[in-house]
């Protein structure tokens, strides 16, 4: 969905019935009038970022002299009541012997180019008569030469096409063009000016500040307003949630920002920032809030497809789409999954497209983080200044440094290139060869691998040659129709090109915070690009946008955070103090070791005490451990012990219906003995949910947090050893306490909730593990077996 950049406001000119302007590019004018991407039309190849701009210099080499490049154009036109102002730049003004003017796009490709007709992308037509049409108004020129000049990135090959029009005919096309986006720009005015005028009058939506809330609110507004980022630490059952979507909502108010984007890594944090907005609305805010949720979840289909022969949402989707965003924008502000669902049935459209399409109109987006910083799936259609007025709010930011690790990161196996070397040995000689020269490469990586363990600093550059020959070679496959379905291997040449796509792309990032390395299992052979430190790359693929305000209840250590999050000199810290007494904790040391060569000999006093807790202080507990093998032993000896509580236990793929009756077990004042949630550490009952009052008694974590010990986590252990920083700490510690502070933040979280946090493990004695606590756990009882 078009996003534009629409600075609306009063006009004294001489055309009086025009009263407003709204600014725009060309591309996204005609992107939105002539929708087109991947779900309609078969499977369409494009350049990467890099490939295409060198493709288009190579073309713009060859211009003569007379010609130009990168020519800047701009054009007013009236429409109603708007001045519409469209700019940009085309891409070549070639003038011949004669004078005459011809506007030259450039397209780069990887498409063969046999595949590409005059008539096969009317976008770009469209892009270019806009070029010629402003170019003519403001030379005075009768008559045009358009030229759309297609480059194989591949081969440098290039095709062109050209047409002629006169400055009467493109104006006839532009003004069609304009009066069809006229609408869309309408609507976006009218909300726009009800939104400011809303925001102007907004009070925070509580009777009044929780301690500390006013100092987190008004550090985010700074941050916002001097362009920095912030990294914040507030307490668990502060408001963090509102803390920092009001000062942002503010900001909108005064000119500061146009839009907001709230990233969570997980669904019940999302729930919050919704809960958050339409509590804001309950209040009088006027503002479209957009929740994109995962394909996977939002899919209308039983097996996603996305190819117009399989999908009825899909089939038709750009003849349909606009509608139905003009209609959903017109009638609905707060934007769930409810409301994208709704209206995508009565449009007939894609709903996870339809949700991205919704996401570039709206003022408040929330969404995974990988929307912004993954590489594979980031919204792409952002301008430069929408970014420029643009934060990004990041909850629960501890989580983003392991994310991000893993969106920078790219593994390939060899079985899918073996099978697609078989199957398709005698429909496709070229692509069954280029599988079978990556399969050869797996082959040799193994032989080497059963000799020695290979961890590299290098990127395996033979592999990334051979997949640009395969993804090359499944492009024309997939471009021919078939999709790459055959009956022995179904969707897997998509997946696999999709997979091959990713690895090149990380291949091209790849530097010395880097490593290689390859992983031998009975079935499979692995290559995989390790990402150890994302510091930079996060700093990369945030850059642009306004401000960045990562928070969470666990940013310690902050210089940790700060460090792994891509802070600069120049952005801010806030630490919060915790609003709540101390008489509302109580908290407990046990000091038995939880050590993996010491569980057998300490798991039955463990279990013994947890049994005696949970008898004679009877309520509501969780205890979480730091893995599912020590949880599965422990809950064994208490079961076994003749335990009179009611318990629950977590497992590794628990549904969503599954994990809310785990939740709503635990009511306030249940009647009859104990009831025991068992679960792990940063699993998804340790962040982000809210048993507040009675519903909650007491807490246990067992054990330190400690990541397993494994190759990654001592590849990265070492990388910042080398780099002067504490590997071990950088591994282990830093992740593993914060999975701690996250799992023991599930006990207070409002003024009235009361409990015990009772921690288990010997190292909390010991002064590394200890200075980690936050301030209100110093205050702990020890106690013996």
């Amino acid at each position: 969905m078009l996003y534009c950049r629409e600075q609306t406001f009063l006009m004294d000119r001489q055309v009086d019935i025009v009263n407003y302007q709204v600014e725009i590019a060309v591309r996204h004018l005609v992107e939105y009038v002539f929708r087109s991407g991947s779900l309609e039309g078969g499977f369409r190849s494009v350049a990467t970022l890099t490939e295409g701009t060198k493709a288009h210099q190579r073309i713009q080499q060859q211009y003569g002299e007379l010609d130009q490049k990168e020519v800047y154009l701009s054009l007013e036109m009236p429409c109603g009541e708007f001045v519409f102002v469209i700019d940009g730049r085309c891409d070549g003004l070639l003038v011949d012997e004669d004078g005459q003017v011809t506007i030259d796009e450039i397209k780069s490709t990887a498409m063969e180019l046999d595949e590409i007709g005059a008539d096969t992308f009317p976008v770009h037509w469209a892009q270019a008569k806009c070029y010629a049409y402003m170019y003519a108004v403001a030379n005075d020129v009768p008559n045009m030469n358009i030229q759309l000049t297609y480059v194989q990135v591949d081969t440098d090959v290039h095709k062109r096409f050209v047409q002629r029009m006169t400055r009467e005919q493109l104006e006839v096309f532009v003004t069609d063009v304009i009066e069809r986006y006229a609408p869309y720009a309408e609507m976006l005015y009218r909300h726009r000016a009800k939104r400011d005028a809303s925001i102007d009058g907004l009070a925070f939506p509580f009777p009044a500040y929780r301690q500390g809330q006013r100092k987190l609110a008004g550090a985010v507004y700074t941050s916002i307003a001097e362009k920095v980022k912030l990294f914040a630490q507030a307490p668990t059952g502060i408001g963090k949630t509102m803390s920092t979507i009001f000062p942002a909502v503010k900001a909108i108010g005064t000119g500061l920002l146009q839009r907001i984007f709230y990233l969570t890594a997980k669904t019940i944090t999302r729930t919050a920032a919704e809960e958050a907005f339409a509590r804001l609305q309950a209040a009088g805010l006027h503002l479209h809030a957009v929740t994109i949720t995962a394909k996977e979840k939002i899919c209308f289909q039983e097996q996603i497809s996305c190819r117009k022969e399989d999908c009825m949402y899909a089939d038709g989707y750009y003849d349909r789409v606009n509608g139905a965003i003009l209609d959903m924008l017109g009638h609905e502000t707060l934007i769930d999954r409810g409301v994208i669902e709704a209206y995508a049935r009565k449009h007939r459209v894609c709903p996870f497209e339809f949700s991205l399409d919704a996401a570039y109109a709206a003022d408040a987006v929330i969404c995974d983080y990988n929307y912004i910083f993954d590489p594979r799936v980031s919204l792409k259609r952002q301008l430069a200044e929408h970014k420029r007025h643009t934060a990004l709010l990041v909850d629960e930011a501890h989580n983003l440094v392991d994310r991000s690790r893993e969106m920078f990161s790219s593994t390939l196996g060899k079985s899918s290139f073996l099978a697609l070397q078989r199957d398709f040995k005698a429909a496709n000689k070229r692509l069954s060869a280029a599988a079978k020269a990556v399969n050869a490469y797996f082959i040799r990586r193994r032989k080497q691998a059963e000799e020695k363990r290979l961890i590299e600093r290098e990127a395996p550059d033979e592999l990334l040659l051979l997949l640009e020959d395969f993804v090359q070679q499944a492009e024309r496959e997939l471009a021919g129709g078939t999709g790459g379905y055959v009956p022995e291997t179904g969707p897997l040449l998509l997946e696999t090109y999709f997979e091959a796509v990713h690895f090149v792309k990380i291949g091209k990032l790849y530097d010395e915070r880097y490593v290689t390395y390859v992983d031998i299992s009975s079935q499979e052979v692995r290559v995989r690009m390790f990402c150890l430190d994302p510091s930079y790359l996060l700093r990369e693929m945030g850059k642009g946008y306004r401000s960045h305000i990562y928070f969470s209840a666990t940013l310690a250590p902050i210089g940790f955070y700060r460090d792994m999050l891509g802070a600069e000199a120049d952005d801010y810290t806030l630490s919060v103090q915790s609003p709540f007494s101390r008489e509302q904790l109580e908290v407990v040391l046990l000091p038995l070791s939880t050590r993996y060569r010491d569980r057998e000999t300490t798991v039955d006093p463990l279990a013994a005490y947890l049994r005696q807790l949970t008898e004679q202080r009877t309520g509501n507990y969780l205890f979480f451990f730091p893995s599912y093998a020590y949880m599965k032993m422990v809950y064994e000896r208490f079961m076994a012990g003749d335990s009179k509580a009611d318990t629950m236990v977590q497992h590794g793929e628990m549904s969503e219906a599954e994990r809310e009756d785990f939740l709503t077990a635990f009511e306030a004042g249940r009647s009859g003995g104990s009831l025991i949630g068992f679960a792990v550490m940063g699993g998804i009952f340790s962040e982000g949910i809210d048993l507040v009052g009675n519903r909650l008694t007491g807490v246990v974590v067992v054990g330190v947090g400690l990541p397993q010990i494994g190759l990654e986590r001592n590849i990265i252990r070492d990388y910042f050893d080398q780099t002067g920083r504490n590997g071990y700490d950088y591994a282990y510690v830093f992740p593993g306490m914060n999975k701690v502070l996250q799992a023991g933040g599930r006990l207070i979280r409002s003024e009235q909730d009361t409990g015990l946090l009772v921690l288990v493990d010997d190292r909390y004695l010991q002064p590394h593990y200890a200075r980690l606590l936050p301030a209100e756990w110093s205050d702990y009882a020890v106690i013996t077996l």
